[in-house]
């Protein structure tokens, strides 16, 4: 496995948030997360990308333990994330946030330097790969304050894929996205997958963008994990349907 959580069980005081959690992630594998709200994905997300601390249980990164290590780590080792709400720096290009992402993997200069000379001619060849295959070109030298929601989230898929990862975390990628823009990040992810091979794992709430695209779903509720298993057995899947997705959502 390309990645995995063992066991991992959190608790905040009194309220255990995930309880003996796995998750077992295939190289080149797309692997969706889905659950009701609080049912603890976005914790488990922070114990996979080293925000969060298990009190006990292990994840490991191509097979090697990295429950202690810290997210500069995992992200050295291959590990990419994204968040729920769009973080990019306003002032900063489309282009210059892929080249520093791919800087900060490939080079240890400082930040400044890393600024300096950002242009066309000063772009990584994989960075112009990366603008090309996510349709970013015509928007390259534009501030990211000045790009629609659904180009920002193709911006930091592009950001965590300059980075060369084995597998990124992708928290609910589809957020304040239309059906078209929807659709394009799909078939982005698709394409990346493809071309790549990296892993991803989504936590979503578009069922429809988790069953039609994903190998395997996951679904966790109250902090446990209730099924697993490919997207047509859990959309069978009774518990499934009790706990989240309802029999309307099945019609």
């Amino acid at each position: 496995m390309i990645l995995e959580a063992r066991g991992v069980t959190v608790r905040f005081g009194g309220l255990t948030a995930l309880k003996e959690v796995s998750l077992a992630v295939p190289p080149g594998s797309i692997v969706g997360l889905v659950g009701p709200n609080g049912a603890g994905k976005t914790t488990l997300f922070g114990v996979l990308s080293g925000i969060l601390l298990p009190d006990s249980g292990s994840v490991l990164l191509r097979d090697r333990d990295v429950t202690g290590s810290t997210p500069q780590v995992r992200a050295r080792a291959g590990l990419a994330r994204t968040f729920q709400r769009t973080e990019l720096f306003s002032d900063l290009t489309v282009r210059e946030h892929l080249v520093l992402a791919h800087h900060a993997r490939h080079t240890r200069p400082r930040l400044w330097r890393d600024l300096v000379g950002i242009g066309p001619r000063g772009t990584p060849a994989e960075v112009e790969e990366l603008l090309a295959v996510l349709g970013l070109e015509e928007v390259s030298d534009r501030p990211a304050r000045s790009i629609p929601l659904g180009t920002g989230r193709l911006v930091e898929v592009g950001r965590a894929l300059a980075t060369d990862p084995v597998v990124i975390l992708l928290d609910e990628p589809s957020s304040g996205l239309d059906v078209h823009e929807t659709e394009q990040l799909a078939a982005t992810l698709l394409t990346a997958r493809e071309q790549r091979g990296v892993a991803l794992v989504l936590v979503e709430h578009d069922l429809d963008l988790v069953l039609g695209m994903c190998d395997r779903v996951d679904v966790l509720d109250f902090g446990e994990m209730i099924a697993s298993g490919p997207p047509e057995v859990i959309r069978e899947d009774p518990t499934v349907r009790a706990a989240y997705i309802g029999d309307e959502a099945l019609l």
